[in-house]
């Protein structure tokens, strides 16, 4: 339960509503081929945080049928010691366009407790197709899958936000396009495991799941730099709260200029 988390609260994040017109690209991305970004997932229940897990961010260039694209790849695992209460394994995967960071694919192997699931979803950007295990569907223009979207939004410049404004969003998961939004809610200085930083603050709507209650149970703060790495994410689950820390980064765009010294 600790680390779907991370992945599948963050990851509900598609911003398709901040494409420009200029065909969706974008000239410079937060960033570059090569970056690694590692968290730690901690677990309450009463009130005391523990260790209960890992997760990571990668991007790397890849070739996808015979084209150059990002391999987006994010995988979260519970301890060893935790996994007879709740065993995590889950690896999400995601092959993006490099200028307008749309998926041409996507994929997820989810194995938490006694629930196992594979999911694909190809992209026909052409025919504004998807297709999943529920067939063929017609989808928006510039919908993302939920981990093409969480690059995405690093990409936005979150000053033109206005504090507590909301900005819809979409995303195509489980075999149907969800709707959902992000609440801005400014900036702020904030302590992590990591050290002090100042970051950009907001909150999702989730949908109601298995793991998540639904609403605006989660907050999420990434670095006020040119990279937008998530630093922080915390939330409430059906039993207890989460808290999710940036621990470790590597072959960062930008200098870490949000940390406080």
């Amino acid at each position: 339960m600790m680390r779907n988390l991370f992945i599948y609260i963050f990851l509900l994040f598609n911003l398709s509503f901040i494409q420009d017109s200029n065909e969706n690209r974008i000239n410079n991305p937060s960033f570059k081929n090569g970056e690694k970004i590692s968290f730690n997932v901690y677990y309450s229940l009463w009130g005391v945080y523990v260790h209960a897990g890992t997760a990571f961010f990668e991007v790397n260039l890849k070739n996808y049928k015979n084209k150059m694209v990002y391999h987006l790849l994010a995988e979260g695992r519970s301890n060893k010691g935790y996994d007879w209460i709740f065993k995590v394994r889950d690896v999400y995967q995601s092959y993006i366009d490099t200028s307008t960071f749309l998926p041409y694919y996507f994929e997820r192997k989810v194995e938490e407790g006694r629930y196992k699931k594979f999911e694909t979803i190809e992209f026909n950007r052409n025919q504004l197709q998807v297709i999943s295990k529920g067939g063929a569907q017609v989808v928006p223009k510039d919908i993302h899958d939920v981990l093409s979207a969480v690059f995405f939004i690093r990409n936005f410049n979150f000053n033109k936000l206005k504090y507590n404004e909301l900005y819809p969003l979409q995303f195509f998961i489980d075999d149907k396009v969800n709707d959902s939004y992000i609440r801005y809610l400014g900036k702020e200085i904030i302590v992590t495991k990591y050290g002090k930083f100042k970051a950009i603050k907001f909150k999702p709507l989730l949908l109601h799941g298995n793991m998540f209650k639904g609403g605006e149970k989660m907050t999420v703060w990434v670095t006020d730099d040119g990279n937008h790495i998530p630093i922080r994410i915390e939330t409430e689950i059906s039993v207890g709260s989460i808290k999710i820390d940036m621990m470790e980064y590597k072959n960062l765009k930008y200098p870490l200029s949000s940390q406080i010294k």
